[in-house]
């Protein structure tokens, strides 16, 4: 308790040390003449951040499997003790292979925000 009340001291000591800066606002000439650059750009831009979407929703599902992959453990432990030894043995391989994947998925989520789209 003692480190959590140190934490907030020391957020609030710095948070009052040094405030934000206000916001300025643009003047509307500035915006007037951005404003058609700035929807052109988001045209021409749409379909990558599409696909780059797209990529990544497909690697966060197959983080999610893999995160379903960890429970073949306990289950293939329990079908190696009242079933068939050999499909649980396999169903214990692919439980510890899951947490493997599941780094690999993780650490190539940004590229796939970068439209990459590996396979693995």
């Amino acid at each position: 308790m003692k480190r959590f009340i140190t934490i907030c001291l020391l957020v609030a000591f710095v948070v009052t040390c040094f405030p934000m800066p206000e916001a300025e606002a643009l003047d509307p000439i500035t915006l007037a003449i951005l404003a058609p650059i700035a929807v052109k750009a988001a045209e021409k831009s749409a379909p990558y951040i599409y696909r780059s979407i797209y990529n990544a929703g497909r690697c966060l599902f197959r983080m999610g499997t893999d995160v379903c992959r960890f429970f073949y453990v306990p289950y293939g432990l329990g079908y190696m003790c009242f079933g068939s030894f050999r499909r649980g043995l396999v169903y214990v391989i692919k439980g510890a292979i899951a947490p493997g994947m599941l780094i690999v998925h993780a650490l190539i989520l940004p590229l796939t925000l970068f439209g990459l789209d590996i396979n693995i």
